[in-house]
């Protein structure tokens, strides 16, 4: 598999903050999702890599184009869809995939434009107004805007938040298809599902440093396979052992990854019962990417305040 993106002990600061420290990382031809918490520089890596940040110190290359010395070269290559939606409400859909057709310029428009609207069955509404469309219209006229001319590298970042579950499914089968036809696809997302499903491979970012890259697959192999979890009422006294791994809690339910949840599940109910806790059930499952994802983050502080304008700014443009 060809390297299409190299990304050599990437960082940046701000300040005496590193968002990101450190990255090395070789991406092919495939979907590749970077995970991690709010603010472990997801967002950071993407504007760097297209060219929208300079990094404080190493290099990144697409298709062999350094995003920091040759970043005109960098953006014949590439398309990048932000996390906020970047459509104008005021023009119709056609319109909006005009713009960039012109601005990148496409040849043989008209075509183009046309055929990127198919691709994202938006033909039928290509001439209403954007205010009309629902958010998944709105996130499928964003592809077909970054798709106009023909990138072989796209950036995604949190393609479907906010979407319901439907254009949430319509989103990753427009974007798994772009993988087929040979495109390399850069997505971060919050939704592990979403990522185990889709991704080729997945990498998790925490404070800045990437603690983790492989298939979803492997990485549930390599953490832990199964996952207990308990149900305990009243307070909860801690257990240790070196056969598994407490990996968080859901209001009663505590839980566990072991590399072998039979054998483990027996000897964990007796020492949470020697401990003292009162257990109210056990069940036995296979780990999930959300599993494995907890196991290699560490906790993350909340942010100290709730921007309400910039909440509600968001929730308009998805109307």
């Amino acid at each position: 598999m060809g390297q299409v993106i190299e990304i050599e002990g990437l960082s940046r600061n701000f300040g005496d903050l590193c968002a990101v420290d450190d990255l090395n990382l070789s991406i092919g031809t495939e979907i590749f999702g970077l995970l991690g918490p709010n603010g472990s520089g997801k967002t950071t890596t993407v504007l760097m890599l297209t060219t929208l940040l300079k990094p404080t110190s190493g290099a990144a290359f697409i298709h062999g184009h350094s995003c920091l010395s040759e970043p005109m070269k960098v953006r014949e290559h590439i398309s990048y869809v932000p996390q906020e939606m970047a459509v104008d409400i005021k023009l119709t859909g056609r319109e909006n995939v005009w713009f960039f057709a012109k601005m990148y310029g496409v040849p043989r428009p008209h075509d183009r434009v046309d055929e990127v609207l198919g691709i994202l069955n938006l033909t039928d509404r290509a001439d209403d107004l954007v205010k009309t469309y629902s958010g998944g219209m709105r996130r499928r006229l964003e592809l077909a805007q970054a798709l106009v001319h023909e990138p072989d590298v796209l950036f995604l970042d949190e393609p479907t938040i906010g979407l319901d579950v439907s254009a949430r499914r319509s989103i990753w089968e427009h974007i798994t298809r772009l993988r087929r036809d040979g495109m390399t696809v850069f997505v971060t997302t919050h939704y592990m599902d979403e990522a185990d499903h889709a991704c080729d491979r997945v990498g998790i970012i925490d404070h800045g440093r990437l603690v983790a890259v492989d298939t979803p697959t492997a990485l549930k192999h390599q953490s832990a396979p199964d996952v207990i979890s308990v149900r305990i009422s009243g307070a909860y006294h801690p257990i240790t052992g070196d056969y598994f791994t407490p990996i968080g809690r859901d209001g009663e339910v505590w839980s566990f990854a072991t590399a072998d949840g039979v054998a483990a599940l027996p000897q964990i109910r007796e020492l949470l019962e020697k401990a003292g806790n009162t257990i109210r059930g056990v069940s036995l499952r296979s780990a999930t990417l959300d599993d494995v994802f907890l196991q290699r983050i560490t906790t993350q502080k909340e942010p100290e305040g709730f921007d309400e304008r910039k909440f509600r700014t968001m929730l308009r443009r998805r109307r």
